[in-house]
């Protein structure tokens, strides 16, 4: 089981409806049937009741919308929070200095910075 099928899985929970999903997702209709069918495979268990124009989710696919919700979730917030990593400026900076002269030096040039840089 992957991202791309539980996506896909929630939008046909979300839409009830195979076509509106599959379109929705940009797949083509067996596509999208040939995902869920390899979904339900894989877990051994029917996850949705077809009917004319429209699907409902069986116990176990209420289980495992809940399951894909936060799964998908977590993923989302773990790819914000990597991309978040960028846009932090700063880290721990060590200096080391022997003289009086460079040590007011470099105070006057870390204020200039911190006024440049607010967020450092």
């Amino acid at each position: 089981m992957n991202r791309k099928q539980l996506t896909y899985f929630m939008e046909a929970y979300r839409t009830r409806n195979i076509q509106a999903a599959a379109d929705a997702m940009f797949i083509s209709h067996q596509g999208l049937s040939r995902v869920l069918r390899s979904l339900e495979e894989e877990l051994g268990k029917k996850l949705f009741t077809r009917q004319s124009f429209s699907i409902r989710l069986t116990e176990e696919g209420v289980l495992l919308r809940d399951r894909a919700a936060d799964l998908i979730g977590m993923a989302d917030r773990i790819t914000s929070e990597f991309v978040s990593l960028d846009d932090i400026p700063g880290g721990e900076l060590y200096l080391g200095l022997a003289e009086s002269f460079q040590i007011r030096y470099l105070a006057r040039q870390v204020r200039r910075l911190t006024e440049q840089v607010p967020d450092l």
